[in-house]
C-alpha cells in the first residue's frame, strides 16, 4: 500500500483561489512571461557564478547546492522535477539573502542501462527489420501469445492452490497492459524520438548526443537556476571528465581503498558481471546473504515406496562410481541448532534436481535456481577451487518431483535422532534457498507448527505417504535455553499466541522473529559441546566445525530477488574483482563521526541521519568495475570498466573547474570549445593534484599554464566545501553514502572540504497515487510545464511535502496556482500602478489594522526564512503566500468595509515583501512583477526582505480580530429569526477560580526554555482536586489546557491575569468591518459587568479576557 499523500495546509484547504478557467489564456500569459524572463536571464547570465572576493580579499559568502545527475536515457519526468525542486529552490533562497549560490548539474552516462537498451534495439532491427514487424502485431500470434500466458497464469494459480496458497489475479500481461504488453526497445523511443531517427540510438553514443542536451532545454524552460558553463556528461566521450575519475582512482589505490581479490557480489551470468544497484530493474539496496549448507545424507529407501525409484537408482550410480554420496542439502541460517533436528522439509510440488558437485565428487539435491548460483561460489576461494569446474555450469544427473523425495531415511549432522525423514511442508518458497528446509522444532515455530500437524492429522500425513514410523518417535529436541521462553522457545510461542496451523501466518512470522531475536541475543546453549555458551558466542564456533568436518559448506544469495536491466535473476558468484573497502574500520569511523557530529554535517532529518548510520553499519566491500558497458577504464587494468556509483562520488568537486574545461554548450566536452583551450592529455595526476589536493606543487612543463592551473585551485577551494546535497531517499544507502566515503579518502587530510549536509525526500506521487502510466498520470518534466506553466509547476512541487514520505503533487494545486498567480499579480500591478494615490494614506500615522498588516509582514519575512532555512518549503509556501494572502485580504475588508483607505506604504511593503518571498518557489512570476511595479534589478538578485522584530503582542491581537470574528460568525449563524440588537460582551477580569489557575500555571512555568513541566497534565489534575470544587475540576481542566495552548502560542504574556491590551478599542475601531462581515446593521460594544446591560448569566460566564462574545436578542 502506497504511504498516505501529504495533506493540504490548512490554508490550502480554505483559502478560496477559483478554479482553473476552462480556457487557458491565464496559463498561456504566465508561460509567455516565463520565456521573456528565461530570455533576460540568459542575456544578463544571472546563474554563471564566479569566485567573488571583499574588499579586504576575503571570499564573499558563498553557498553551492548539488543535485545527483539523471541518468540520460529518457526524458526527465515529474520525479526528477520534484527533487530538483529543492535544490532549486535553497539554491534561489540562498542567491536572495544576498550569498553567491551556486547551482550546477550534469548528465549520467556509465553502466548498463543505454549499453543494454542499444543491444536490445540492435537485436529488434536484426530480427525484424527497420522499422521492425514484431510477430505480436499479427492478431492470431498476438491471440496465442495470450493464450499461451493465459494457460501458464492458471497452471501456476492451479499449484498455488494445491499448496494451500493464494494465487493472484490470472489475467495475463498482454491482458493487463496497454499496447502490444510486450516491452520493445524501438517502442519506447517512439515515444520521445522521431521514428526516422530511432535506427541510430542502436549506437549506444548516439544516447550521449541525443538525450543530455534536450535535458538542458527542459532543466531551462523549468527555470532552473543552472550555471551551464559547468556541465559534462560521464564516460570517456567526455575525456575531461573522464581524466578526473582516471585521477581519482589512482588517488584512491594510492590510498590503499582499492583493492582486488575473490568477493561474493550480487552477479549476472547474463551480463556476465557483477549487477550493482544502478543496473537494476528490482531489487535495488540487495546484498549477498551469506547461508550455511547442511549436509543430510540420503540413505537407502527403506519403506519400499515406488515413487523411491529413481532416487534408489541414483544411489547406485553414485556407489557404482565411486562418488561420496547423495545429499540433500538446506540452506540454514542457523546451524547452531543443527542438534535438534527431527527430519527435513521438501515442497511437495516443488521442482528438484540431483547435481555433480565436482569440488567434493558429491551429489547435492536442490532447486535449479540454487544449484545456478552454486556454480558460481567458490569452494576453496584461497586455492581458486569452485564448486564446479565451470563457473556457472553444473551437471543435473537427475531431476524430482517434491512427492520423488518425500518419505527418504537421511543422516543429519549434529542431530541427536541417528535418522531422518523428508516431509511435506507447503510453505516452502522455492524462489529462497535450496527449496530443502531443515527442521528444528524446538527453536523454529514454523518447524513445530507442520510436525504437529503430521502428528495430530493422521489423514493429512496419508495424504502424502507419510507413515506414522516417520513422524511419531520424533520428539522435540532442547537445545536452546532463553530467560522467560524455557528451553524450547517455538513450542512457548506457538502456545502463547495460540498458532494451530501453518495457515497463521501474521502469528507465525511473529513468532519467528521473536525467536531468533530472543535466541540469539539471550540464548544459552544447553547441548553438545558447547552447552553453556551464549547462542552469539557458539554459533560462529558450530559453523566452522561443520564445516571443517565436511558436514557443511558457506553459500550465498541476494538477500530477495534481484533482476537485472537485462532481465536476467541474478546469483551471488565468487569472481575476482577490483573494489573498494568500504566498512575498514578507520575509514568508516572518520565517515561516522563527520556525519554524527552536527557542527559538522546537517541531515535535516533525525530518521535520515540514522539511515546514515545504519548504512555506514552494514555497507561494506563494494564491487567497483564491470567488463560490460559504458563508463571510464580503470587506469592500471583496462579490461575493467569503473562502474556508475563508483564514478560519481566526488564529481562535485568538477563542477568547480568544469567551466574552464568545457564551457558552455560543450556537454561531450569537445577540446575545440574549451574556454582555456585546455587539452585532455594535459590532465595529469600530477594537474589534478595541484588542483584539488594540499601540498602539491605546480606541475613542471605543465601544458596548462600555470595562471590557468592557480585560478583552478582558487576556484575549487572558493567553492568547497559543498553546502549542501539534495536527493531522492532512496540514494541513501548507496550514492549519498559512498560519497561521503570517498570524499573522506580523497581529503583525508582536510575534513573541512567534506560535505556539509545532505537533504533527502520521499517520492512523488500525482493524486495520491503512485505515478504510473496505466493510470495515465506518469507525468513528464516538460509535459507538465506545458500544462500549468514553470511556475505552477513548482508552487504544486512546494505545496506536495518535504518529509521522508512519499510526497503528492496535486493537479488541482496546480490549476488553483494559475488563478491565484494571476489574480495576485494583477491585484498588485492595480493598487501599485493604477490606483489614484489621493486615494491612499500615506505618512507616520497608522490605525490599528496598518500596524496589524506591517506586523504580520515582518512576522511572516521571518518565518518563511526560517522554514526556507530547513528545507521546509511546504511550511514556506504556507507563511510565504497563503498567510502572506489572508493577511492582506483581511487589510483589504477591514479598510473596505470600514470605508477607510488603504496605506500605500504598508501595502507596497507588503506586495516587494511578497514578491521576494514566493521567488524561490516562483522566480518567473516575481521576475515580472518586480519589474512590473517599477523596482530596479532583478527579483532573483534582490536582497530578501528587510524585517523589523514582531510586536508578539500586536499579533496576539490580530489573533484575537480574527479569532472573536469567526466565534461571532457561529453565533451570528445560529440566532433566532427576528433578533435584530446585537452586542459584542468584553470582560476585563477573570473570575477568582480563574486567576487562582492562571497563578498556578505561572507557578510551573520555566521562563528559560518557556515550556511547561513534562508531568504538566498530571501536576494539574493534582492542583485542581486539591483547589477545586469537585464541580469545578473539569472547568479547571479544560480552561486550563486551552490556556497551555495559548501560552504555546505567544507565550508567557498568555498567562496574564487581566488582558495586555484593550479589547473594547479594537472591537470599536473595527466595528464597521464586524457589522459588513456579520450582514448586521447595528451592534454595539459593551462590557459583561456593565448593569444597564443587565447580562443573563448563561451569557456572561461563557465571556473572559481576550475571548468576547456576540449577545444577540
Amino acid at each position: 500500500m502506497a504511504p498516505a499523500a501529504a495533506a493540504p495546509t490548512p490554508d490550502m484547504a480554505n483559502l478560496s483561489l477559483g478554479t482553473a478557467p476552462k480556457g487557458t489564456a491565464k496559463r498561456d500569459a504566465l508561460c509567455a512571461a516565463e520565456l521573456d524572463v528565461q530570455a533576460l536571464w540568459e542575456r544578463e547570465k544571472v546563474f554563471e557564478c564566479n569566485p567573488s572576493y571583499d574588499s579586504s580579499g576575503e571570499k564573499d559568502e558563498k553557498f553551492i547546492v548539488t543535485f545527483p545527475y539523471p541518468y540520460s536515457n529518457g526524458h526527465l519526468h515529474l520525479g526528477h522535477a520534484f527533487s530538483l525542486t529543492k535544490a532549486v529552490f535553497r539554491a534561489q533562497f540562498e542567491r536572495n539573502r544576498g550569498k553567491n549560490s551556486l547551482f550546477p548539474f550534469a548528465f549520467h552516462c556509465t553502466g548498463m542501462p543505454i549499453q543494454a537498451a542499444a543491444n536490445k534495439l540492435k537485436s529488434e532491427i536484426a530480427l525484424y527489420g527497420t522499422p521492425p514487424k514484431f510477430p505480436e502485431e499479427d492478431p492470431k500470434v498476438r491471440a496465442q501469445m495470450e493464450a499461451d500466458l493465459a494457460a501458464a497464469a492458471k497452471a501456476k494459480a492451479d499449484k498455488a492452490a494445491a499448496t494451500g496458497g493464494k494465487a493472484k489475479g490470472g489475467k495475463t500481461k498482454l491482458v493487463q497492459k496497454t499496447g502490444t504488453g510486450i516491452v520493445r526497445q524501438w517502442n519506447i523511443l517512439m515515444r520521445m524520438v522521431p521514428e526516422e531517427e530511432i535506427p541510430q540510438f542502436a549506437d549506444p553514443t548516439h544516447w550521449l548526443k541525443y538525450f543530455p542536451p534536450i535535458g538542458v532545454e527542459h532543466m531551462k524552460r523549468f527555470g532552473s537556476g543552472v550555471d551551464w558553463r559547468r556541465a559534462f556528461i560521464t564516460t570517456p566521450v567526455n575525456g575531461y571528465y573522464d581524466a578526473f575519475i582516471r585521477w581519482q582512482f589512482n588517488v584512491l589505490r594510492e590510498k590503499g581503498k582499492v583493492l582486488f581479490g575473490k568477493r561474493n557480489n550480487v552477479w549476472s551470468l547474463l551480463d556476465g558481471q557483477v549487477c550493482a544497484d544502478h543496473d537494476r530493474s528490482e531489487g535495488e539496496g540487495v546484498g549477498p546473504q551469506e547461508y550455511v549448507l547442511i549436509k543430510l545424507k540420503v540413505l537407502a529407501p527403506d519403506h519400499g515406496q515406488a515413487r523411491h525409484g529413481k532416487m534408489e537408482k541414483l544411489l547406485k550410480r553414485v556407489e557404482d562410481e565411486g562418488k561420496k554420496g547423495v545429499f540433500l542439502v538446506p540452506a540454514t541460517l542457523r546451524p547452531e541448532t543443527m542438534y535438534g533436528q527431527t527430519n527435513c522439509f521438501i515442497l511437495p510440488t516443488g521442482e528438484y534436481g540431483a547435481y555433480y558437485i565436482d569440488a567434493t565428487d558429491e551429489v547435492f539435491i536442490m532447486s535449479a535456481r540454487s544449484a545456478r548460483g552454486l556454480a558460481c561460489q567458490a569452494y576453496d576461494a584461497a586455492k581458486d577451487v569452485y564448486f564446479t569446474k565451470e563457473f556457472g555450469k553444473i551437471t543435473c544427473l537427475e531431476t524430482f518431483s517434491g512427492d520423488e523425495l518425500l518419505g527418504l531415511p537421511l543422516s543429519a549432522p549434529n542431530a541427536t535422532y541417528e535418522k531422518v525423514y523428508t516431509l511435506p511442508l507447503l510453505t516452502i518458497s522455492m524462489g529462497k534457498g535450496t527449496g530443502v528446509v531443515t527442521s528444528v522444532p524446538s527453536d523454529a515455530p514454523d518447524d513445530y507448527v507442520a510436525l504437529k500437524a503430521l502428528k495430530d492429522k493422521p489423514d493429512f500425513a496419508a495424504k502424502y505417504d507419510i507413515t506414522p514410523d516417520m513422524v511419531d518417535p520424533f520428539e522435540v529436541v532442547p537445545i536452546v535455553s532463553i530467560e522467560g521462553y524455557g528451553e524450547a522457545s517455538a513450542v512457548f510461542m506457538c502456545e502463547k499466541l495460540g498458532i494451530t496451523s501453518f495457515n497463521d501466518k501474521a502469528k507465525l512470522a511473529q513468532a519467528k522473529d521473536e525467536t531468533y531475536l530472543k535466541g540469539f541475543t539471550m540464548g544459552v546453549m544447553t547441548y553438545g559441546p558447547h552447552a553453556g555458551k551464549k547462542v552469539s558466542e557458539a554459533k560462529p564456533l558450530i559453523k566452522d566445525e561443520m564445516i571443517a568436518a565436511g558436514q557443511a559448506y558457506l553459500y550465498f544469495e541476494p538477500e530477495s530477488k534481484v533482476v537485472s536491466r537485462t532481465n536476467d535473476e541474478c546469483v551471488v558468484a565468487s569472481t575476482d574483482q577490483w573494489y573498494l573497502a568500504y566498512g575498514e574500520e578507520s575509514w568508516c569511523s572518520a565517515v561516522k563521526n563527520h556525519v554524527l557530529d552536527s557542527d559538522k554535517f546537517n541531515a535535516y532529518d533525525v530518521t535520515s541521519l540514522e539511515k546514515y548510520d545504519a548504512t555506514l553499519d552494514w555497507l561494506k566491500e563494494w564491487a567497483c568495475t564491470r567488463q560490460f558497458g559504458l563508463g571510464t577504464f580503470l587506469p592500471w587494468d583496462t579490461q575493467w570498466v569503473i562502474e556508475s556509483l563508483s564514478d560519481s562520488t566526488i564529481y562535485m568537486a568538477y563542477y568547480t573547474i568544469a567551466n574552464y574545461l568545457q564551457g558552455e554548450n560543450n556537454l561531450n566536452g569537445e577540446e575545440s570549445k574549451s574556454p582555456e583551450n585546455i587539452k585532455v592529455k594535459d590532465l595529469t595526476d600530477d594537474v589534478f593534484n595541484f588542483i584539488y589536493r594540499k601540498g602539491f606543487s605546480l606541475p613542471e612543463g605543465s601544458g596548462v599554464p600555470s595562471e590557468t592551473l592557480t585560478k583552478m585551485r582558487d576556484e575549487f577551494r572558493y567553492w568547497y566545501p559543498m553546502d549542501l546535497r539534495v536527493s531522492a531517499k532512496d540514494l541513501i544507502p548507496n550514492h549519498l553514502t559512498m560519497a561521503l566515503y570517498n570524499h573522506a579518502a580523497v581529503w583525508d587530510d582536510e575534513p573541512e572540504l567534506w560535505p556539509r549536509g545532505y537533504y533527502t525526500n520521499g517520492h512523488i506521487m500525482v493524486d495520491a497515487e503512485k505515478m504510473s502510466k496505466s493510470k495515465g498520470n506518469f507525468l513528464m518534466m516538460l509535459e507538465t510545464i506545458n500544462k500549468y506553466s514553470a511556475d505552477a509547476t513548482r508552487f504544486a512541487c512546494a505545496d506536495a511535502g518535504d518529509t521522508l514520505d512519499d510526497a503528492n503533487f496535486s493537479r488541482d494545486t496546480a490549476n488553483a496556482a494559475i488563478i491565484s498567480l494571476s489574480n495576485e499579480a494583477t491585484w498588485i500591478k492595480e493598487f501599485l500602478l493604477e490606483t489614484d494615490k489621493s486615494t491612499l494614506r500615506s505618512g507616520d500615522e497608522l490605525n490599528f489594522m496598518d500596524k496589524v498588516l506591517e506586523n504580520e509582514t515582518n512576522r511572516l519575512v521571518k518565518a518563511t526564512e526560517v522554514c526556507y532555512e530547513t528545507m521546509q518549503f511546504r511550511e514556506g509556501l504556507q507563511k510565504g503566500w497563503f498567510e502572506m494572502m489572508i493577511a492582506k485580504n483581511q487589510y483589504k475588508s477591514w479598510c473596505q468595509d470600514g470605508g477607510i483607505a488603504m496605506h500605500e506604504r504598508i501595502v507596497r511593503k507588503w506586495a516587494e515583501s511578497l514578491i521576494i518571498l514566493i521567488c524561490p518557489i516562483c522566480p518567473h512570476w516575481s521576475e515580472t512583477l518586480w519589474n512590473g511595479i517599477g523596482k530596479e534589478g532583478l527579483a532573483v538578485r534582490a536582497p530578501w526582505p528587510v524585517a523589523d522584530e514582531e510586536d508578539k503582542l500586536l499579533t496576539r491581537q490580530a489573533k484575537f480580530l480574527r479569532d472573536s470574528l469567526k466565534n461571532f460568525r457561529t453565533t451570528a449563524g445560529k440566532a433566532k429569526k427576528g433578533w435584530k440588537t446585537a452586542t459584542l460582551l468584553v470582560a476585563d477580569d477573570y473570575p477568582q477560580w480563574k486567576i487562582d489557575a492562571l497563578h498556578w500555571m505561572q507557578s510551573t512555568y520555566d521562563k528559560a526554555s518557556g515550556s511547561f513541566p513534562t508531568t504538566f497534565m498530571k501536576d494539574l489534575k493534582v492542583w485542581s482536586a486539591a483547589n477545586g470544587e469537585k464541580k469545578q475540576i473539569k472547568l479547571i481542566m479544560q480552561f486550563v489546557s486551552f490556556m497551555k495552548r495559548e501560552v504555546d502560542d505567544v507565550g508567557e504574556m498568555g498567562m496574564d491575569i487581566k488582558c495586555p491590551f484593550d479589547q473594547f478599542a479594537i472591537l470599536n475601531e473595527s466595528l464597521a468591518y464586524i457589522k459588513a462581515q456579520l450582514y448586521l446593521d447595528e451592534i454595539s460594544v459593551g462590557r459583561v459587568d456593565d448593569p444597564e446591560l443587565a447580562v443573563p448569566e448563561r451569557t456572561s460566564q461563557n465571556v473572559s479576557p481576550g475571548k468576547p462574545v456576540l449577545w444577540m436578542r
